[in-house]
């Protein structure tokens, strides 16, 4: 008995255990924050793209969707982590809108937590462009 009390007492490696328990814990919380700054930077990076499109429709007579889809895809960044996915173009019926096109982008991201992956999430961003006469 005189021979375990002293162990019990002794509270050396505590700190090495409680250590060993929580890093991973901080490793994963740390790494999803870095995740979540990425996406922040593809939605400024989808943003960004949206705009230079809008602007390009804008500024140039009846630009054509190639056009523009192209004007688009060269503005935008951010996407080292996920997917930018194709721009679209589309023209709305003329009883909403008769001289304006519709600029769509979307970013996809399937987050990945060092020990586990998360559901995959799409930021998609739609703007309305009314075009110069």
């Amino acid at each position: 008995m005189k021979r375990v009390a002293p162990l019990l007492r002794d509270r050396g490696g505590a700190s090495v255990i409680e250590l060993a328990l929580t890093l991973p814990i901080l490793v994963t919380a740390l790494y999803g924050i870095f995740v979540v700054g990425c996406m922040m930077e593809a939605n400024a990076g989808i943003q960004h793209a949206l705009g230079e499109g809008a602007r390009a429709a804008t500024l140039f007579p009846t630009p054509s969707d190639s056009t523009l889809v192209t004007r688009m895809q060269d503005k935008v960044f951010g996407m080292n982590y996920g997917a930018f996915n194709t721009p679209t173009v589309t023209t709305p019926d003329s009883s909403s809108c008769t001289n304006c096109k519709d600029l769509s982008v979307s970013y996809t991201l399937t987050p990945n937590f060092l020990f586990f992956n998360g559901p995959p999430i799409t930021l998609s961003r739609t703007k309305r462009v009314y075009l110069a006469t």
